[in-house]
């Protein structure tokens, strides 16, 4: 009986260390920085065209990931998308010239919110919670660029003829 005890033990660390492993592993395939409440602040910013950005997309400046994209919604009066990114404080504070743009990763790879300090001067406000970056260029979706392309190629053969 002790050697079959002693088996079951092993097995029981096994299955646990199995399962906390497991659990490690979404944790960092799902991208969870934290578990709690954080210090942040939102921001929000209109786009014409979001492109195939996603909530919990990365929020950069100058490369350091500073936040993600929390909401992505439609302002049903302007039929515009409105991106909300959750900031962190520690990060400090944007001028309201502060820009936003949607740039990719790479040729095809993920899209993420470039965030672009403006200039602070005496009289420009910090943008706070929940305020409107002005500032934003639209993503740049490759299938336009090639129709584009393609359009003003066809064009220019049909002008020779």
């Amino acid at each position: 009986m002790d050697k079959n005890r002693r088996i079951e033990l092993w097995v029981g660390c096994f299955v646990l260390g199995a399962i906390l492993a497991i659990l490690v592993m979404v944790f960092k395939v799902a991208n969870v920085t934290s578990i709690g409440p954080s210090d942040s602040y939102t921001l929000k910013a209109n786009f014409d065209n979001i492109g195939n950005l996603k909530v919990r997309s990365p929020v950069k400046v100058g490369g350091v990931v500073v936040g993600r994209v929390s909401d992505i919604s439609l302002d049903t009066e302007q039929y515009i998308p409105v991106v909300s990114m959750t900031i962190g404080r520690q990060f400090g504070q944007y001028p309201e010239t502060s820009s936003a743009q949607i740039l990719t990763s790479g040729l095809i790879g993920e899209q993420y919110i470039s965030l672009v300090p403006g200039f602070s001067m005496d009289g420009i406000a910090m943008l706070d919670n929940n305020d409107f970056v002005e500032d934003t260029k639209s993503a740049l979706v490759l299938e336009d660029l090639i129709g584009q392309m393609l359009y003003s190629v066809k064009g220019s053969d049909s002008d020779k003829k």
